[in-house]
Parts: structure tokens; sequence; C-alpha cells
């Protein structure tokens, strides 16, 4: 009897690190069809870079909230537990989503996308690091050496003013912005994503991502025409690449470490300049093609050679959720 129950506590064991690994790459790839639906609906609207995060949000928020009549209560207690963990989860995501959609317009989606999600993991896995009270080993400051190099190409090749990237050096500190909110959003919202349900987590920084972010955008200007394509268009934003892309994304978070999760939602950034480059017609200069291969190669050193054994992560069991939702 307990050679049979072996293997399949063995695997009630790994299945859910398993699914958090296949949960976040899939928010990757949703993630890295952000920029092209950005930059069209920019074309096509002359919408600003708050207002499109705003209706990003927005319609996740309603999305959301519409099916989570049963999940009222549980919303109610993670507040009570997490007020400002989740706050700072739901301002962060709306800061750094508009940062990105600023970095967008301004230096193009293949270089924004590259820039702050390349960041994003080096500076996670640096506070971990220092969280942990670890030295840096030659091994780590190799590989920040690498990211700063690959960082100073995409920089300097992106200078030069272009169709796509009208004011690129702008684009890039807003791009780095995004990064820097990116990670420490990541960080916040891992803790509270262990004992908070994913969709609960999900719908709530939503709505205090679209309430922080109104302000902004309604001096902005946040009207829009009524066409099929541009409903379309935002719709896809709000519910694919928001709601689900978010509500997979914490769900993989309890299962996957901060900086393990950064590196895996750089399919992103592969994602979005292959889209930027077939369908946008953006180009890649050498250095920038040079520079984006440093910075990914840093990143995915910093999860293959960490300086010490990786200690697997141990989901917490969380409340059940009514069911149906």
């Amino acid at each position: 009897m307990s050679s049979r129950r072996t293997p399949s506590a063995h695997r009630t064991a790994i299945d859910p690190v398993r699914a958090g690994l296949i949960q976040i790459t899939l928010t990757g790839v949703l993630w890295g069809t952000t920029g092209i639906v950005v930059h069209l609906v920019h074309d096509t609207t002359g919408l600003g870079p708050v207002a499109i995060g705003f209706h990003r949000l927005a319609i996740a928020a309603l999305v959301l909230t519409a099916l989570a009549a049963t999940r009222l209560r549980p919303m109610l207690a993670a507040l009570r537990a997490a007020p400002l963990p989740l706050l700072f989860t739901g301002v962060g995501l709306a800061l750094y989503q508009a940062l990105y959609f600023a970095a967008v317009a301004l230096s193009g989606v293949g270089v924004a996308t590259v820039v702050s999600l390349g960041l994003a993991p080096v500076l996670t896995a640096a506070w971990e690091s220092v969280r942990a009270r670890r030295v840096p080993g030659p091994g780590r400051l190799g590989t920040l050496g690498a990211a700063v190099a690959g960082l100073a190409l995409i920089s300097g090749a992106a200078t030069q003013p272009t169709e796509s990237a009208p004011r690129p050096l702008l684009g890039l500190l807003a791009a780095a912005g995004s990064g820097l909110g990116y990670a420490a959003t990541t960080i916040v919202s891992r803790e509270v994503s262990r004992r908070t349900a994913p969709m609960t987590l999900t719908t709530i920084s939503m709505v205090i991502g679209a309430l922080a972010l109104a302000p902004l955008a309604l001096a902005d200007g946040v009207t829009v025409p009524v066409r099929p394509d541009v409903v379309a268009l935002l719709l896809y934003l709000g519910v694919v690449t928001t709601a689900v892309a978010y509500a997979l994304f914490y769900a993989g978070l309890r299962t996957t470490e901060g900086s393990v999760a950064a590196v895996l939602t750089l399919v992103e950034p592969l994602t979005a300049a292959a889209l930027a480059v077939a369908l946008l017609g953006e180009p890649l200069p050498a250095p920038v093609l040079v520079g984006g291969v440093l910075l990914l190669a840093a990143v995915a050193a910093t999860y293959l050679t960490p300086e010490r054994p990786p200690t697997p992560a141990t989901p917490v069991t969380t409340p059940r959720e009514p069911a149906g939702t």
C-alpha cells in the first residue's frame, strides 16, 4: 500500500509548482500582445497612455466584479487582513502599466517592452538578495553588469527619433520606471497571493488600480468613438490581457518565487518584439538586438545560477471560495 501511495504523493507535491510555471508563462504570452493593441488604440482613437490604462483596468474591474457576486465576503476579509499591501498592489499596477504605455508611445513597442520587462527580474533578484542579507557573489555581479551593459546598448541605439519612437529618451525613462514599479509590485503581490485567492486578489487590485487612474484619466480625456474595432480592442485589453492574464499571474505566484516569475514573463518582450517587427515594421538595429540578448541572458542567469540552492515554495492553504466562482 505504501509503494502505491508514494508516486501519488509525489505528483501532488510537484504538480502545483509546474502549474504555477505554466500559468506565469501563459501570462507572459498574453502580456506580450498588449503593446501592439495599445499602439493600435492610440493610433485609432488618440487616447493617451493614462486613459488607455484606465479603460483597460476599468473594463477588467467591471467584468471581475460582475463575476464576484458570491465572493464579496472573501474580498472584504482580504481587505481587512492586508489593506496596505492590497492598496500598494492596485496602485502599483496602475502606475507601472501607465508608464509602460507611455514608453510604448514614446520609444516604440520593442524597446519599451525589453527595457521594462528585462529590468524587473534583475531588480527583484537584487531585492531578494538584500532581504536574505547575502553579499552578491561574482556570478550575481556579472549578471548585473551584463544587464547594465545591455541597457546601455539599447539606450545608446535608441536616441534618434523615428516615426514609431518620437521621443526615445523620455520613453526609456518611462520604461525604466515601469520596470521598477513592476518589480516592487511583484514582490508585494507575491506575499499577498500566498494568503489570498487569485480571483479575489485580481478583482481587488483591478478595482483599486482603476480608481487610482480615474482622476488622471478624466483630466487627460477618456472619450472614445463607439466603433466595433475600438470596442473589440479595448475589450481584448481589459478581459484577455488583464482579467485573465493577472488571474493566471497571481495564481502562479502562489508557488513561484518572485524572481523566477519575473524571468518567466520574459516571453512578453520576446512576443512583443516579434509582433512589433512583423506587424508594425519597427526596426531592430544591431545594438538593440545585442543589448536585448545581454539583458535577457543576464536575467536568465540570475535564475539559472542562484547563489544558494533554491528552496521550493510551499503553497499556503487558503480558504476555499464558494462553488461556481
